[in-house]
């Protein structure tokens, strides 16, 4: 079984080989961004996707929808510091198939490889628990009504880039950046473009963590 592991902090790498090294019939690949997982799906054809979500240049969230749009049955599990239930329920709502947090046990993080490498999802017992009990909080943050391409475009907008430069990032036209554009004002409420870069700014600690 090939499980590529994507995430930009070497650490984590050798740590996820670390938890692995035991598992005789797993081969562990690299990518530290998103173009090198992208590469590396296409060359290597991984069975599992282990994929932070905090990437430089290009999120998670941005690269699942990428190697999904490739690939629609690819088997990806969102592997990240984070773990509140509305990214897990985020991630899930994406096409990830197993969403594990860096601080769980070991063993949850090979059983949850082994179970979405036999086309099963997998969530821990707890996050399970906490994904039940979160719809309420998720109702109360603006936020959590935009997709993937839409966080990452008010991220952007928030760290000073332009549409076309958003275009170019995100590999889409302009027009497809404007018109997300209009619905993000839409859903966030934004009576402009400057007072869409504003609810981007206020919410950049936030997207950072998604």
């Amino acid at each position: 079984m090939r499980v590529l592991i994507v995430d930009d902090h070497p650490m984590v790498i050798e740590g996820c080989r670390g938890m692995l090294s035991a598992q005789n019939d797993i081969e562990v690949l690299e990518a530290h961004n998103a173009d090198e997982a992208l590469e590396g799906y296409g060359s290597a054809a991984p069975d599992v996707v282990v994929l932070d979500i905090n990437l430089p240049g290009v999120s998670g969230f941005e690269l699942l929808r990428r190697i999904l749009k490739r690939d629609a049955n690819a088997k990806i599990i969102v592997f990240t510091m984070n773990d509140d239930p509305v990214f897990a329920a985020r991630a899930i709502e994406g096409g990830a198939r197993g969403y594990v947090a860096k601080n769980e046990d070991p063993r949850v993080f090979i059983k949850a490889i082994r179970a979405v490498a036999e086309g099963e999802r997998y969530l821990s017992n707890a996050f399970a628990l906490k994904l039940a009990f979160a719809d309420q909080s998720r109702a109360s943050n603006p936020l959590d009504a935009l997709n993937g391409r839409e966080i990452e475009i008010l991220r952007n907008l928030a760290d000073g880039k332009d549409m076309t430069e958003i275009a170019h990032i995100l590999k889409v036209s302009y027009k497809t950046v404007a018109n997300n554009c209009i619905l993000l004002k839409r859903k966030l409420g934004a009576r402009s473009k400057a007072d869409l870069l504003r609810i981007a700014v206020e919410n950049r600690v936030a997207m950072k963590l998604v």
